[in-house]
């Protein structure tokens, strides 16, 4: 047999238990201090009652002469029963001043000793006190009646306290009345209002919501990726260290608008922008993101979670391997038009034509070494020497000829370590993309490509030109070609103008430069400037850093 461990109480029903039990706790303190209260006060009323009636009658003329006749008793009897009829007072007794009755409400009784005190009143003194005489406890009133300065009389007249209680317990009765329609308000009230909280809540303990605080905030803080939630005016309500470190903000941001972040526009937008996004790709300072984007609502717009991914290793992955995917492709071209030259041959051969078809392979193969030797010596350094051959045969599958400047001269070897390869991919890698885009169809086409070295001011420098026949650009364009999504040309599979914007984030992010003008010629010339620093285990002479000639030429 299982014991079944109940749940614990959610916190809207913990919340409702204590506040019904505030009210009623406050209600019922109330009302019994208000009974405690009314009773006293019933008690006071009916002492001043008592004390007026009996000046009263002791002020009265009739009394005082009815006092001096032979049987004070027959006058003063009737009379005091009317008193006590017309007063609502619970008796009236009229004695002699040493305390022996002539009125009672009890005919019985007349004649008798008074019981209580009459000291005080025999002095001529009026006062009140509580006392259980023949009727019971009452609260009563002994006055002196005076004939000049004579006592000839005393005169009492009293409540019982029993008529007080009932007094003080009618008022208890409404009193329960209005505690109870209170008490029902109340409860009501905290009903409504904790249904309200536990809706809120979704029904959960305060344990519960205090595990789950705990774990949301180790998971915001847990998580790489970025998480940025904002509230229905677009102000941020909550990022966590991921989102803070790839859209490069610091400080207090909660609260801010998403337009006062200082974010690039485009990024600025798609943040903005009250249709879902999803897996867009955008380029903050330094970082490449994919930007998802989904409304929060519940019957009206409450906010947006937006959520960060950077994928700027990812894309420069992926620009390595489009050059790598080129390579081969120029690897299958070169492999088909190989075996074409190898037909050839043999064909020469079969014909008997042997010394042309020596002299055709010699030919075929002097020419091909000595492009290979070509890029090689002016690019010594491994990775853009492999990829300017595989631009090369891409440029030449499409018809445009991809030149390496005689100025080229990039020793193995020179670049120091802060320089990765990767992003000098990037850079180089896709401004001859966009140089052969612009080149293709014009005449000449041609794309020329320069890679040196030379001494600057604030130290040597990596210098990439590259420029092509074509179009050129706008001048009122120089710097919108940079932004990610601007293109002359039409879409495209995956979209168009990432390119040159992935260009100047690399080179911003190694502290550089990149222009464009115009080339000799016509057509466009990018140049980007990298600080190379302290060149590390590079062997910069100051030949090479001057940019010294070396061999190029058509490729």
């Amino acid at each position: 047999m299982h014991l079944r461990v109940p749940r614990p109480r959610s916190l809207a029903g913990q919340l409702f238990a204590m506040q019904a039990v505030l009210i009623a706790v406050v209600v019922v303190g109330y009302a019994l201090f208000t009974y405690i209260s009314d009773r006293g006060q019933a008690e006071d009323a009916a002492g001043r009652q008592a004390r007026a009636v009996s000046l009263a009658i002791a002020d009265s003329p009739s009394v005082v002469a009815a006092i001096g006749t032979a049987d004070p008793t027959a006058r003063l009897q009737p009379y005091a029963v009317r008193v006590m009829r017309d007063t609502d007072v619970d008796f009236v007794t009229i004695m002699d001043p040493y305390g022996i009755r002539w009125t009672h409400p009890d005919p019985a009784q007349i004649g008798h000793p008074f019981q209580g005190h009459i000291e005080r009143a025999q002095r001529g003194e009026t006062f009140t006190e509580t006392y259980t005489g023949t009727l019971g406890p009452s609260v009563r009133a002994v006055t002196p009646v005076l004939d000049g300065d004579r006592v000839v009389g005393l005169v009492s007249a009293g409540i019982k306290v029993e008529e007080i209680s009932k007094r003080a317990q009618e008022q208890l009765t409404a009193l329960s009345g209005v505690a109870a329609g209170a008490l029902l308000l109340g409860a009501v009230g905290t009903y409504v209002i904790n249904a309200r909280l536990r809706r809120h809540t979704h029904g959960m303990n305060a344990d519960e919501l205090s595990r789950m605080h705990d774990y949301h905030q180790a998971a915001l803080h847990a998580v790489r990726e970025g998480l940025l939630m904002l509230d229905g005016q677009y102000r941020v309500a909550l990022i966590n260290d991921g989102g803070r470190e790839l859209l490069g903000v610091s400080g207090d941001v909660v609260g801010a608008s998403v337009a006062d972040l200082g974010l690039p526009a485009q990024l600025t937008g798609a943040l903005l922008a009250s249709e879902p996004r999803v897996d867009e790709v955008h380029l903050a300072a330094e970082r490449v993101l994919v930007v998802n984007t989904s409304p929060v609502s519940g019957g009206e717009r409450r906010g947006t979670v937006v959520t960060l991914r950077d994928v700027t290793e990812l894309q420069s992955l992926t620009g390595e391997l489009d050059s790598e995917r080129g390579f081969t492709q120029a690897l299958r071209s070169q492999a088909h038009e190989a075996a074409n030259r190898l037909h050839t041959v043999v064909s020469l051969i079969e014909l008997g034509r042997a010394e042309e078809a020596v002299e055709f392979a010699t030919a075929e193969l002097e020419l091909a070494q000595a492009l290979t030797d070509q890029v090689v010596a002016a690019v010594g350094e491994p990775v853009l020497a492999a990829l300017l051959l595989g631009k090369t045969a891409q440029a030449n599958e499409r018809g445009v000829e991809l030149v390496v400047a005689r100025e080229s001269r990039l020793d193995d070897g020179l670049l120091p370590p802060s320089l990765p390869a990767r992003d000098l991919v990037t850079i180089l890698g896709n401004l001859v993309d966009n140089a052969v885009d612009a080149a293709q169809g014009a005449v000449p086409s041609r794309v020329t490509v320069a890679a040196y070295t030379e001494g600057a001011a604030d130290g040597p420098e990596l210098v990439m030109r590259v420029s092509d026949t074509g179009a050129g650009v706008d001048p009122a364009h120089a710097d919108l070609v940079f932004q990610r999504g601007f293109s002359t040309k039409p879409a495209g599979e995956g979209g168009r103008g990432l390119g040159l914007a992935l260009v100047r984030q690399a080179v911003r992010r190694h502290g550089g430069t990149l222009t464009v003008t115009e080339a000799e010629g016509g057509g466009a010339l990018f140049e980007a400037r990298l600080p190379l620093g302290d060149a590390g285990s590079g062997t910069a002479t100051p030949a090479t850093l001057a940019g010294r000639p070396g061999p190029g030429g058509s490729v």
